[in-house]
C-alpha cells in the first residue's frame, strides 16, 4: 500500500569504499519497501477470513504468510544496513516529506506478520511459539505505531516545507498504523488471564487505539481530497495511492467487528453487547463509503492507465488497503450473516491476490533489472 516519492534533495553520497560500493544499492531502499511485507502478509490472513475453501488453500495460506515472515526479516536487515551505512540519506528520508510517511509502514509490517503469526501460521509453528513470536510483534508495531503517528506529524508541522497542493494519501500512511494494532488487539485478549484486569485493559486500550487512528483519518482524508478537487488528478505514477485511503476503512470496520468478538470476555454487560451493536451500526456505513472510494479510485487509476502509467512501488497500494476490506466485509458477514458480505469479501479477495501476484512478479523484474533500486533521477 504504498507510493515511491524519492527525496526532494539527495545528498552528495559518501566516499566509495568498497562495503559502499557492494551495498550502493541500499543506498536508495527506502521505508516504502515495507509495503512487500504488508501486501504479502495480508494475502494469507485475508485468506484466513473468507469464506473459501478447497484442496491446498490452508498449505497456500500457510505458504504465502511464511513469505512474508521472510520479507519482514530481509527488510529490516536491509533497512538496518541503510541507516548503518547510508546515515546521510537516511536523515533525508526523515526530512523529506513525500518520504517520511512511508515510516509508519515498519509498524504495519510488523503487525500484518503478527496478524498472520496467529491466524494462518499457528498450525505450523505451534500455539506456545505463535503466540510469544504474536506478541512480540505487537508490542514492537504498536510501540513504533505511536511514535510514527506522532513523530511524523510533528516532523511535518516543524521540519518540513509542504507546499500548497501537496497533500497526498501517503499522509494517511503513519496515522493508520495504530488501527492495524487496534484489529491485533483482539485476537491476543483470550490469550490472557480470565482474571483481573488485564482483558478489559487490553479491549479498552484496542479501542482508544481505534480512536487515535480514526479522528487523524478525519483530520486528513478531508485535505486529501480537497487537493484532488482543487489541483485535479494525482501525477500519473502516484494514482495508484489513491487506494491508501481504503486502509482505514477496512482495518477500522476490521478492529470493532474483531473487538466485538471478544467483548463479552473481556467486559461486562452492557458494554459488551453495545460493542456488538457498535461494530455493525459503524461497519455498514464504513464499508459503503469504502467501496464508493474503490469505484473512485479505480476510476482514476483507469485514467492514469490509459495516458501510460508504468509499473512503479506505487502498485502496492493495491495490495493491503484492499485486504484490510477484505477481512472488513469477512467480520461484517459474520456479525449480520448476510450473503452479500460474504461474496463482497470473496469478489475483494480474488482483486487482492491477483493484484498480490502481479505487483510481486514485477517488484521482482525490478530488481532483477536494477530497476527499482537504482538512485532516482534529477531534476
Amino acid at each position: 500500500m504504498v507510493t515511491v516519492a524519492p527525496p526532494r534533495a539527495e545528498l552528495r553520497a559518501p566516499a566509495r569504499t568498497p562495503e559502499a560500493v557492494a551495498l550502493r544499492p541500499l543506498r536508495y531502499l527506502g521505508p516504502n519497501w515495507y509495503a512487500t511485507v504488508m501486501g504479502t502478509a495480508i494475502v494469507a490472513s485475508a485468506g484466513a477470513a473468507v469464506p473459501l475453501d478447497f484442496p491446498g488453500f490452508s498449505a497456500a495460506r500457510t505458504g504465502v504468510w511464511a513469505l512474508s515472515a521472510v520479507l519482514l526479516a530481509a527488510v529490516l536487515t536491509a533497512r538496518t544496513a541503510h541507516w548503518i551505512l547510508h546515515r546521510d540519506q537516511a536523515r533525508a528520508h526523515l526530512l523529506d516529506p513525500a518520504v517520511a510517511p512511508f515510516y509508519g509502514c515498519l509498524s504495519m509490517a510488523l503487525l500484518a506478520v503478527g496478524i498472520g503469526t496467529l491466524t494462518v501460521g499457528r498450525g505450523a509453528l505451534g500455539e506456545q511459539v505463535a503466540l510469544s513470536a504474536a506478541v512480540v510483534l505487537f508490542v514492537a508495531g504498536t510501540v513504533i505505531a505511536l511514535v510514527a503517528a506522532v513523530g511524523v506529524p510533528c516532523l511535518m508541522v516543524v521540519r518540513h516545507q509542504v507546499s500548497p497542493g501537496s497533500a497526498s494519501p501517503v499522509w494517511l500512511l503513519p496515522v493508520v498504523a495504530p488501527m492495524v494494532s487496534a484489529a491485533f488487539g483482539p485476537l491476543l485478549i483470550p490469550f490472557l488471564p480470565p482474571t483481573g484486569q488485564w482483558r478489559e485493559t487490553l479491549l479498552l486500550a484496542s479501542y482508544a487505539l481505534f480512536g487515535i487512528s480514526l479522528l487523524a483519518t478525519l483530520l486528513i482524508l478531508p485535505v486529501v481530497f480537497a487537493r484532488l478537487v482543487h489541483h485535479g488528478p494525482l501525477p500519473l505514477a502516484l494514482s495508484p495511492s489513491l487506494f491508501l485511503v481504503l486502509g482505514p476503512l477496512g482495518q477500522s470496520t476490521t478492529a470493532v467487528n474483531k473487538l466485538a468478538d471478544v467483548a463479552p470476555v473481556a467486559i461486562e454487560a452492557p458494554y459488551a453487547s453495545a460493542f456488538s451493536a457498535f461494530a455493525v451500526v459503524y461497519g455498514v456505513p464504513v464499508m459503503g463509503f469504502a467501496l464508493l472510494w474503490l469505484a473512485l479510485a479505480g476510476s482514476m487509476v483507469l485514467r492514469s492507465a490509459r495516458l501510460g502509467m508504468r509499473f512503479t512501488m506505487t502498485w502496492w497500494a493495491f495490495t493491503f488497503p484492499v485486504g484490510t476490506c477484505v477481512t472488513g466485509a469477512a467480520t461484517l458477514a459474520h456479525h449480520t450473516g448476510l450473503a452479500v458480505y460474504e461474496w463482497l469479501s470473496l469478489a475483494l479477495y480474488a482483486f487482492l491476490v491477483t493484484a498480490w501476484a502481479v505487483a510481486g512478479s514485477l517488484t521482482l523484474r525490478g530488481l532483477l533489472r536494477g530497476e527499482l533500486l537504482a538512485a532516482p533521477l534529477q531534476k
